[in-house]
C-alpha cells in the first residue's frame, strides 16, 4: 500500500511481538517454576534434613553427611535459579540460539537417562 502523500513508501506490518520479549521470558520462567516445584521442594527437604541420607540405602553409606548436604544444596540452588535463567534466555536470545540450546539440553537429558538406566539401576 502506498501512503496518501504519494511518495511510494510501503507501510510496515504490525508486529504484535515487538517489545514483548520480557513478557515471554516471564511466562517461560513461570512455566518452568511450576514444572520444578516438586523437585525443588524435595531437594530442599534432602538438604535440610540429614536423616534423609538413609532413604537412599546402601548406595550412599560411604558418603559423608556434609558432602550429602552440600550436594543437595547445590541442586536446590540450581533449581531455584533455573526459572530465572530460562526467562532471561527467552527474553534475550535469538530463536536460533534457543533451538540450539534446547537441542543440547534435550540430548544431555537423554544421555543422563540412558546412563542412569545402564549403571545405576
Amino acid at each position: 500500500m502506498t501512503s496518501k502523500g504519494g511518495n511510494g513508501s510501503r507501510e510496515e506490518a504490525l508486529d504484535i511481538t515487538e517489545g514483548k520479549s520480557g513478557l515471554w521470558g516471564a511466562l517461560a520462567g513461570l512455566i518452568v517454576a511450576a514444572l520444578i516445584a516438586v523437585p525443588l521442594s524435595a531437594a530442599f527437604a534432602f538438604a535440610t534434613h540429614p536423616a534423609t541420607q538413609q532413604l537412599f540405602g546402601a548406595r550412599l553409606q560411604e558418603a559423608s553427611p556434609g558432602g550429602y548436604q552440600a550436594f543437595w544444596w547445590i541442586v536446590t540452588i540450581f533449581l531455584l535459579a533455573l526459572p530465572f535463567l530460562v526467562g532471561f534466555g527467552v527474553a534475550k536470545l535469538s530463536t536460533k540460539a534457543l533451538l540450539v540450546i534446547g537441542a543440547i539440553v534435550a540430548l544431555f537429558v537423554i544421555l543422563v537417562l540412558v546412563l542412569g538406566q545402564m549403571f545405576v539401576f
